[in-house]
């Protein structure tokens, strides 16, 4: 099975360097003239789908999201990734789960097993309870040709104390996880499966992200205070493997699908113009 690492590579050379996450939160709703109930959740979802499935490397949606509306939401989050694998986009599910034992082995089947109906490309985990405790994703995922993001350098102030202390070797919490998935990309061509999450608004990092041979996932952007331009601070000669990622900055033009299309185009080329320095 072709990995996720290859499949990602060729979305990307096809569409460009974007990722745009669905976040039907309410704010969102009210904004597209939508109730905050099911009914709202699903046209919003649809119409995302509609103005960007076909033409975006990556759709992102966020399961709290549609979690929020029980089994009902769950029911059109599984539709809206049918979909919009349908229309060729890969889906990366942001649902930062991390657990132990036969729980997380539960979460990777969940995502990444294609026989269930929440499977997605990829999927975004957290490794506070330690890399190691993460294998069943990585093994599934390499059996499926799924891939995994892990969080690394995360744009909210509170991640710091986590992620910037120091562990017995010297090292940051955060280098550890970029150490340990590095490894797990070690040899892949043309691009390892497993990601890193580094948030765009964290300015120089001091962390060293060369070597990773995988994707990393860059939030933040728009409306949460990062430009495209802050990614050449952040990233430095890590840029190639860069995925830019943009919620509200796009979304927030809908729900007319053609002004949809157009933020996406917009902050396509001002991630372009970054990544390429043209």
């Amino acid at each position: 099975m072709e990995s996720f690492g290859a499949r990602l590579h060729r979305a990307v050379g096809e569409r460009g360097p974007l990722c745009v996450g669905i976040d039907p939160h309410p704010g969102l709703l009210a904004r597209w003239g939508l109730e905050d109930d099911v009914r709202g959740l699903e046209r919003f979802a649809g119409t995302v789908v509609e103005a960007l499935g076909d033409r975006v490397a990556v759709v992102k949606p966020q399961s709290a999201f549609f979690e929020r509306f029980g089994a009902r939401g769950v029911a059109i989050l599984e539709s809206t990734i049918r979909q919009l694998r349908a229309a060729g986009s890969l889906v990366l599910l942001d649902a930062k789960r991390g657990d132990i034992g036969s729980t997380v082995a539960a979460y990777a089947s969940a995502y990444l097993d294609s026989s269930n109906p929440l499977h997605v490309d990829a999927v975004t985990v957290s490794p506070y309870l330690g890399v190691g405790a993460l294998a069943p994703m990585f093994e599934l995922a390499a059996v499926q040709g799924g891939g995994v993001f892990v969080l690394a350098l995360t744009s909210n102030p509170e991640g710091a104390a986590v992620q910037r202390a120091r562990t017995a070797d010297g090292r940051t919490v955060a280098q550890l996880v970029i150490d340990e998935i590095a490894q797990l990309n070690a040899g892949a061509q043309p691009l390892g499966s497993m990601g890193l999450v580094v948030g765009a608004t964290i300015g120089e990092t001091g962390h060293d992200l060369t070597g990773v041979n995988g994707p990393l996932l860059a939030p933040g952007l728009g409306a949460q205070g990062a430009s495209a331009a802050d990614l050449r601070v952040v990233f430095g000669s890590s840029l190639p493997e860069v995925l830019p990622t943009y919620s509200r900055e796009v979304l927030a033009a809908g729900p007319d699908p053609a002004a949809l299309r157009g933020a996406a185009e917009r902050v396509l080329g001002d991630c372009r113009a970054a990544l390429t320095g043209s």
